[in-house]
């Protein structure tokens, strides 16, 4: 379909405001943090590194990037067992309740954060703190992978729909055992699918702040939480500012790899 001169340009316009509504803001927040002053007037009067050397030292930055890195791992761990399995069983099998249990699987990342922490915080209270089991680093990885298991779900089912499963029978029927098969052919095409899935899931759970309020313990605290609690203390701005960037960049680059992997097979599949 060719548009007219006067669609393409109200469609460019379009875009590029909705990308400047998202994007500018980013922008603003990785130019504050090269902003000499702690006041973060507009426009900085020049740009420094000092404030990124002055987090690099900052003991609470560094420790609650630490448990950010370990709650991502952990979480995406959680996922990807899970969510693959689960992807194996809705794709590859038919059974009573399927549809049901495909839907409530993708069900916990449509729902309110809030909503899920309250749940989760009640349920932990309730199971956990009878055994002697606080809240601490653990409820965190469990409630971070509540969501992140959707993500490796959609990633691998999406996938495996689009593989047909004669090539497991081939195998099969050529001698190979059930798990040969698997390490042999279906791993090798739903590879690329759990890497992204997995990348996906480690950027959830490095910027989740909501479900972590409520279920992270005294002494937990993740790098969103850091940036929260210190956002109203006003020399610890620029602080915040280089945090905030470093979380940005951090979060863009598992997106960005987990889009090129999607690209890249969806390009290959056309071949």
């Amino acid at each position: 379909m060719r548009l007219g001169r006067t669609a393409r340009i109200a469609l460019r316009t379009a875009a590029g405001l909705g990308f400047a509504v998202i994007y500018a803001p980013l922008v603003l927040v990785l130019l504050n943090s090269l902003n000499p002053d702690r006041s973060a007037g507009w426009p900085p009067p020049g740009l420094t590194g000092r404030w990124w050397s002055v987090a690099a030292h900052n003991p609470g930055v560094r420790q609650a990037l630490w448990v950010s890195v370990k709650a991502g791992l952990g979480a995406t761990a959680i996922a990807l067992v899970l969510g693959t399995l689960l992807a194996f069983a809705v794709a590859r099998y038919r059974f009573f309740g399927r549809d049901t249990v495909s839907f409530l699987v993708v069900l916990p990342i449509a729902l309110p954060g809030i909503v899920t922490g309250i749940a989760l915080n009640s349920a932990f209270g309730t199971v956990l703190a009878p055994l002697g089991v606080g809240l601490g680093l653990f409820t965190v990885i469990v409630g971070h992978a509540t969501f992140c298991v959707v993500v490796v779900f959609n990633n691998v089912v999406a996938r495996l729909r689009r593989t047909a499963g004669s090539y497991e029978e081939a195998a099969q029927d050529l001698g190979a055992s059930g798990l040969r098969a698997f390490v042999d052919v279906t791993f090798p095409l739903v590879r690329s699918a759990l890497l992204a899935g997995a990348l996906l899931a480690f950027a959830l759970s490095f910027d989740e702040i909501v479900v972590t309020t409520f279920t992270a313990g005294p002494g937990v605290q993740t790098l969103p939480l850091w940036i929260f609690d210190n956002m109203a203390r006003p020399r610890q701005a620029p602080v915040v500012n280089v945090v905030a960037a470093v979380l940005v960049l951090l979060s863009v680059i598992p997106v960005y790899l987990a889009q090129r992997l999607s690209a890249d097979t969806a390009a290959s599949s056309r071949v």
